[in-house]
């Protein structure tokens, strides 16, 4: 044998059968694909600015069985293109252990062609759609309930609590959009009380919505279901107020319940409906975890964490949870059951997390919202 097969065989056996990637001797990969700077920035930049906060703790303790997390986040603007060079550097250049908080509904669904070849979890996307627990399953961990339970339910109690009996969408007709448009739609199908009745897409940096706006007021539409960025969302409302449209009953998923839409001066959004997966974090400012969560952060970065932030530090404690259950012999397999054995409640979003192998959605509750005096107002927990 020459010598260079001697060294060969020398460095197999030299390495752990169960060495995975994105794990060395004294780190711990964790990638992420999102939007620092696009349309879901005020979700995407909060949000990482508060898990890497998490991850410095954690490290400045001696990491996870005396492993540091190393987070390597790349910047998407919400753009396919840019998105899938992310996704394309952190799998094969930087060699991460799971892919986590990636946000985006398209962009998450296109970097799966990239993760599930290579035996990489994706856990906790910033995307609420149900195609993150498509199936393979096996490496996927969605956080919260879906944009379509949300808005079925949504729907289902506005019929039953504000008598609406049309109801409408407006959404960026991507992955995202379309599950909210289907939800709506399809409670209409199932429910006698209302009927569906017109929709209208829109491009994500279109920011004229008067046409659209007087296009389905005169189509009788009750409700409007809201898929749409931040930014448009926020002219939206303030549009229909313009035209006196507030007959209209506005409602969106957890891709809208955010505190800057209930912060915006002039009381352009009151009165906007929201369903999530979590609750307000300002309305619960006074309890402990919440307002030593709020100290800290505020202290560090010199700012209220928003709903970004909540998620961002909420979900990062959920992964090293499970990274500490999965032991040092950190494989993806010890990580996947680690995940499925995870059942605590979280009092930042204030429900109850629970996996399992049959089930890989954390929490299933949806909570609905509603701004009143700039400020979200928990409504119902509902089923």
């Amino acid at each position: 044998m020459t010598f260079l097969k001697i060294l060969a065989a020398a460095l197999v056996l030299a390495t752990p059968a169960h060495a995975a990637q994105g794990v060395s001797d004294d780190e711990i990969v964790i990638g992420s694909v999102n939007d620092l700077s696009g349309i879901f920035a005020a979700f995407g930049a909060p949000a990482v600015t508060a898990a890497q906060m998490h991850f410095d703790v954690v490290n400045a303790g001696g990491g996870i069985h005396g492993r540091t997390i190393r987070f390597i986040v790349e910047d998407s603007s919400y753009q396919m293109q840019k998105a899938l060079q992310g996704y394309n550097k952190l799998v094969n250049r930087d060699q991460v252990f799971a892919m986590f908080l990636s946000l985006g509904t398209p962009m998450n669904i296109a970097g799966f062609k990239l993760t599930t070849p290579k035996n990489i979890p994706n856990v906790s996307p910033l995307s609420a759609a149900r195609q993150m627990l498509e199936e393979p399953t096996r490496l996927r961990f969605l956080g919260s309930s879906t944009y379509y339970d949300q808005l079925r339910l949504a729907t289902q109690y506005m019929v039953e609590h504000h008598g609406v009996a049309t109801a409408c969408t407006m959404y960026i007709p991507s992955d995202f959009g379309i599950e909210v448009q289907e939800a709506v739609s399809e409670e209409a199908t199932a429910n006698a009380a209302v009927t569906y009745v017109a929709e209208t897409a829109h491009k994500p940096d279109e920011m004229d919505f008067a046409g659209s706006l007087q296009k389905l007021h005169a189509e009788g539409c009750e409700m409007i279901a809201l898929a749409l960025g931040i930014r448009q969302t926020i002219t939206v409302l303030g549009t229909a107020k313009k035209l006196g449209f507030n007959d209209i009953k506005f409602v969106g998923s957890s891709g809208t319940f955010h505190t800057l839409l209930a912060q915006v001066p002039g009381g352009l959004t009151e009165g906007m409906y929201a369903a999530a997966g979590w609750a307000d974090l300002a309305a619960r400012a006074d309890q402990p975890e919440p307002a030593a969560f709020i100290a800290a952060y505020s202290e560090a970065h010199g700012e209220f964490p928003g709903t970004g932030a909540l998620l961002g530090y909420a979900s990062a404690t959920g992964l090293t949870r499970a990274l500490e259950r999965a032991g040092r012999d950190l494989t993806v397999d010890s990580f996947l059951a680690a995940m499925e054995s995870l059942d605590y409640y979280d009092p930042i979003v204030d429900n109850h997390v629970n996996y399992s192998a049959d089930d890989h959605q954390g929490s299933d509750e949806v909570i609905l919202s509603v701004i009143e005096g700039g400020q979200w107002k928990e409504l119902a927990r509902l089923k």
